[in-house]
């Protein structure tokens, strides 16, 4: 397994403030994808991140060996439809309550 911290960059600083209908709409199927990989087992824990700087989304991925993080995240909705980017974070391992 391979596990990776993964930061959701928005488009702009005050994104969540200032979002258009378009981008609230990419949002709601953004976490409705997190949910469903969350459910699959692939993400292990996932939300937004309310920084006085600027807010940004944070999930956390345990993928098979043989699958890419960039190819899973690249159809999230919000970045399909070119509001935002993720950086991945390898991690050496991840463990969790439960």
């Amino acid at each position: 397994m391979k596990y990776y911290l993964c930061k959701y960059i928005p488009p702009r600083a005050d994104f969540l403030a200032t979002m258009t209908a378009d981008e609230k709409a990419w949002m709601k199927q953004h976490g409705a994808f997190l949910d469903d990989l969350l459910e699959k087992g692939r993400v292990v824990a996932h939300g937004p991140v309310m920084d006085p700087n600027g807010g940004y989304g944070v999930s956390l991925y345990q993928i098979a060996d043989d699958q890419d993080i960039k190819a899973i995240t690249s159809e999230d909705p919000i970045v399909k439809n070119g509001a935002g980017h993720y950086e991945h974070h390898p991690m050496l391992h991840l463990k969790a309550r439960g």
